[in-house]
């Protein structure tokens, strides 16, 4: 019997990387994302080119609304695999400067809505019997920086909401595991983050040899989902080489 995966944020970036990834896993893979014109385009790619595919079911999801989230977890039998992908960053000005709303769009995003989608998932996750739950957060989650004021307070809330809920599931078959990626360079990040800037989104990478792509974290989702399910990898930290800390990076 094949496993379900749920993916949100599936429309773009490691979201799409990594629905593509767990089809290829053998897994059915429910797309999770605002935007349904580009899900049906991804599921359609998806059934037409991963060999031996299950089914790959489109979903429109908004993760700050708990009647979508509510309607998911209704359309949605089984559950096994829930990737907590849905967020992202926005601005980077100092705390002095901060944009309160863009604060507030990030806090909605990258922890309420991974608690709200995880908390109606839990139910199925438990009741297959070895679930896992998968939140994609990053390595501003865990060290500052400047600018990031509000990235880095939303990213620190989900790693906290992950190190509790492993706590709080320990008797229950259902693992839990952090993934958090430094510089990844995919095509709407850091576009989003600034707002549509092409020449300011473009700076982080200037010089970056190499930066993570989306593919590399979906590499790491597939390697913790598919382990035993008695083995629990807690977390990934995963950056380029040529970066050592979200400010420290080797730049040509």
């Amino acid at each position: 019997m094949r496993k379900t995966a749920i993916v949100t944020g599936a429309s773009s970036g490691i979201g799409a990387a990594t629905a593509r990834r767990l089809a290829a896993e053998g897994f059915n893979v429910v797309l999770a994302a605002r935007r349904r014109e580009r899900l049906d385009a991804l599921a359609r790619e998806i059934t037409e080119s991963v060999p031996g595919a299950g089914k790959v079911v489109p979903f429109t999801l908004d993760v700050t609304s708990q009647e979508s989230v509510d309607a998911l977890a209704a359309a949605v039998g089984a559950c096994h695999v829930l990737v907590n992908n849905a967020g992202g960053a926005l601005g980077l000005d100092s705390v002095a400067t901060a944009d309160l709303e863009d604060w507030r769009s990030m806090y909605e995003s990258n922890v309420i809505g991974l608690v709200r989608v995880t908390k109606a998932m839990l139910p199925k996750l438990v009741e297959s019997g070895a679930g896992h739950v998968v939140n994609i957060t990053s390595l501003a989650g865990h060290v500052a920086y400047e600018g990031g004021g509000g990235y880095n307070a939303a990213k620190y809330a989900a790693y906290a909401v992950n190190e509790v809920l492993r706590l709080e599931l320990v008797a229950e078959p259902v693992r839990v595991t952090e993934i958090a990626p430094g510089l990844v360079k995919t095509e709407e990040f850091s576009l989003v983050r600034f707002h549509g800037d092409e020449e300011k989104a473009a700076k982080p990478y200037e010089g970056v040899p190499e930066p993570l792509v989306a593919d590399d974290v979906a590499d790491c989702v597939a390697w913790a989902v598919t382990r035993p399910p008695h083995v629990n990898i807690d977390r990934i930290d995963v950056q380029p080489r040529v970066q050592a800390a979200p400010h420290k990076l080797h730049r040509e």
